[in-house]
C-alpha cells in the first residue's frame, strides 16, 4: 500500500532517500516526469518523495530502482534509506557460505587453462587467476604485486605489462571505454578516480603501437603481448554471472583470453610445461 504524501504546506526537507533517488534519476539523465511514466507513479508524488514530503511504500522503492537500473549494492542502499532492510547479501569470497562459489569460479578459470583467465572485483582488483596468469605478470614491478593487485593499474603501467602490450594505445582505449560505462552505470567515485588516474601513464613507450583488426566492442578485443618465448597474439573476452542475488557475485567480473593464433596456441602450452 503506498503512503499518502503530506499537506503541501507541511514544510520539510529532503530525506536521504529522496537525495539519493534525485541523484540517480540525474545520473540516468531522466526528468521527473519520464521517471514517473515508467515506475508507474505520478509525477507529483515522485516530486514529494524526492524533497522528504512523501514516503515511499518498499514496492515503490523496488520499482524505481529497477526502473533506473541500479546496482544491488546501491539498492540496498536505498532500501535502507527507506526504512527497509536490505534486500540482497553481500558476503566477502572467502567467507565460509562463498565455499561452493569460489570453488565454481576457480574451477571455471583452471579449466581455461593453459589459456590465461582470471576473475575481479568491482574495482579491477585481482580476485582469482588461473597458473597461466602468474606467468605473464611474474616480472612486473614488485609494488604493482602488492595486494590488492588492481588489474588495470597491472596492465597500464609503465612498470607494469604495458611495455609489453603491441596494441597498447588501442588496449588502453578498450579498457577506458569499459571503465567509463562502468562509471556510468554504477557512479562509483572510487572508479572515476582510478581512472583519473590511468589516464596520466603514457600511452606509447619507446614507439608507435599497433592497431590489430578483429575487434568487436564489448565483445572481443585482440591482445598482442610480447614474452621471452615470443609473441602472443590473444583475443580477451570478459563475463559476468547473469542473475545472482549476492552482490559480490554481481560485481564479480572473469577476464578470459584465447589463442588468436597457433602459434600462440603453442607457446602458451610451453610455458605452462616449463613451470
Amino acid at each position: 500500500m503506498q503512503r499518502h504524501s503530506l499537506p503541501s504546506s507541511v514544510t520539510s526537507t529532503p530525506s536521504p532517500f529522496g537525495e539519493r533517488l534525485r541523484h540517480w534519476r540525474q545520473h540516468r539523465r531522466l526528468s521527473q516526469l519520464d521517471l514517473a511514466h515508467v515506475a508507474d507513479v505520478s509525477t507529483r508524488h515522485l516530486s514529494y518523495v524526492e524533497t522528504g514530503r512523501a514516503s515511499p511504500s518498499r514496492d515503490m522503492v523496488l520499482r524505481l530502482v529497477d526502473r533506473l537500473d541500479i546496482p544491488l549494492r546501491e539498492r540496498n542502499g536505498l532500501l535502507e534509506a527507506a526504512g527497509f532492510a536490505p534486500m540482497y547479501r553481500e558476503r566477502p569470497l572467502d567467507a565460509p557460505d562463498m565455499a561452493a562459489a569460489r570453488a565454481a569460479v576457480q574451477r571455471i578459470l583452471d579449466c581455461h587453462a593453459p589459456w590465461p583467465a582470471l576473475a575481479m572485483d568491482r574495482h579491477w582488483n585481482l580476485v582469482m587467476s588461473n597458473q597461466m596468469v602468474s606467468v605473464l605478470i611474474g616480472d612486473v614491478a614488485a609494488e604493482l604485486l602488492q595486494p590488492p593487485v588492481n588489474v588495470l593499474r597491472l596492465s597500464l603501467h609503465p612498470q607494469g605489462l604495458a611495455p609489453r602490450i603491441a596494441n597498447l594505445r588501442q588496449w588502453r582505449d578498450h579498457l577506458f571505454e569499459r571503465l567509463r560505462q562502468q562509471i556510468h552505470t554504477t557512479g562509483d567515485d572510487t572508479l572515476a578516480a582510478l581512472l583519473a588516474e590511468l589516464k596520466t601513464y603514457p600511452d606509447h613507450l619507446g614507439g608507435e603501437t599497433v592497431s590489430l583488426p578483429g575487434e568487436h566492442h564489448g565483445v572481443l578485443m585482440p591482445f598482442e603481448f610480447h614474452t621471452p618465448q615470443g609473441v602472443l597474439r590473444l583475443i580477451s573476452t570478459t563475463t559476468v554471472f547473469g542473475s545472482p542475488v549476492d552482490i559480490t557475485l554481481q560485481e564479480l567480473a572473469l577476464e578470459t583470453f584465447f589463442p588468436a593464433d597457433e602459434d600462440t596456441a603453442a607457446r602458451l602450452r610451453a610455458m605452462v610445461a616449463s613451470e
